[in-house]
């Protein structure tokens, strides 16, 4: 296990003359398919270790949401195909004889999520499930069942993760907006506020436009006027969060792409996208750190649906991020961390083929002096990663 600790060298993100960054929101179609993804995969665990003991392999970070077709019209709309959800990937169907219901247990909890989350859509006729989940490869569920007789988790993929802190302004405004707009609150009193939104942030040295894509929900817009009036409550709204996080000049746009003049405009039956305009796929939305930042270090891995003990495309992700966020926090002298670990199918979880610290110091702090803390804390968190699946199960993670 390879443990280099350097300095970061570049300027700070946010002191930079350009930022951009992004953040799709719950009824987006790439955040549904993240979020029934883990749905699926905390059900799954949970079964599996009820069941028998332990969490049996399983990755399920294949789903795919196909968009379906509607009609919208002021105070209404029809959907008149549904919206096809494919669930895909690999699970443990059966032990010793005794089977597992996987495509109950899948299907079951993905449409326990869209209940929760996006109550404008009716599962029955809006939604069609298809369970395309197979049993695993051999070779991989015996890597995974040799933690049973030793106890120790082993890598079923090699794979890297990233993290970094601290989250900066444009960052924490980003994530403020989307989830203010999409709290039950705001969602109570303003209903026309369909879940599938979108923040795209561009700062561009102290100035910071923000265009905000949102699904207005027809039944609730009775003409052209009211949804003019609908996006200027949301714009208002938006601004107001902003401006309580930064000081810099802030611009909002919203729905960019409406055309008054031939009437069109982004208004949806059921609050998403996916109901006629957009498909969507596990991994192309938010990283596990709930945002899409192209200037910090990103990872293609999908975190959503993958297995909570041995795979570490999920596990190295949170622990990077909570390496970074712990060097940040409790060692002073530490202004950002970057974190990079990268991983050897077959290798225990907690060791690492390469851990890669990079450093920002502050108050004239040395990195050779703060080198010893940085090397006991990370080894630490490395550590406490065989008990990760606990708080996946809990659902106590956020991945999207």
């Amino acid at each position: 296990m390879a443990l280099r600790i350097s300095p970061l060298s570049t300027p700070p993100v946010s002191a930079q003359e350009i930022e951009i960054v992004e953040r799709k929101g719950l009824g987006h179609p790439d955040t549904i398919c993240d979020a029934v993804a883990e749905k699926v995969s905390i059900a799954l665990s949970r079964y599996y270790h009820e069941r028998f003991g332990l969490i049996l392999h399983h990755n399920v970070d294949k789903a795919l949401v196909r968009g379906g077709a509607a009609q919208v019209e002021f105070g209404g709309g029809s959907i008149l195909q549904p919206i096809d959800i494919y669930l895909a990937g690999r699970a443990t169907h059966a032990v010793n004889g005794s089977k597992v219901p996987v495509e109950d247990i899948a299907v079951e909890s993905a449409r326990q999520w869209f209940k929760e989350h996006l109550p404008a859509i009716d599962c029955d006729k809006h939604l069609r499930f298809h369970c395309l989940i197979r049993p695993g490869s051999s070779d991989l569920v015996d890597l995974y069942l040799r933690q049973k007789e030793t106890g120790i988790a082993l890598a079923n993929d090699t794979s890297c993760g990233v993290g970094y802190a601290p989250v900066d302004e444009l960052e924490q405004l980003v994530y403020a907006v989307e989830r203010q707009l999409n709290s039950p609150e705001v969602k109570s009193a303003h209903p026309a506020y369909g879940k599938d939104i979108k923040v795209m942030a561009v700062r561009e040295d102290r100035a910071i436009t923000l265009t905000i894509a949102c699904a207005f929900i027809s039944r609730h817009i009775h003409n052209l006027d009211d949804y003019l009036a609908n996006k200027a409550r949301l714009s208002a709204s938006v601004l107001d969060t902003a401006r309580s996080i930064s000081v810099k000049h802030v611009a909002v746009h919203v729905n960019t792409a409406d055309n008054l003049d031939t009437g069109s405009i982004y208004l949806t039956v059921t609050g998403t996208s996916a109901e006629a305009g957009d498909d969507g796929e596990v991994g192309r939305g938010n990283r596990a750190n709930g945002l899409i930042t192209p200037y910090r270090p990103m990872t293609m891995e999908a975190v959503a649906g993958k297995n909570p003990v041995t795979h570490v495309g999920k596990l190295y992700n949170i622990t990077a991020m909570r390496i970074a966020a712990s060097l940040v926090r409790e060692i002073a002298g530490v202004g950002e961390a970057y974190c990079y670990l990268v991983s050897e199918i077959g290798k225990p979880i907690q060791e690492p083929r390469v851990i890669d610290i990079r450093i920002r110091c502050e108050d004239n702090c040395r990195l050779q002096d703060l080198t010893p803390a940085i090397e006991d804390l990370v080894r630490a968190e490395l550590t406490n990663i065989g008990g990760l699946w606990r708080e996946f199960v809990q659902g106590n993670i956020a991945v999207y």
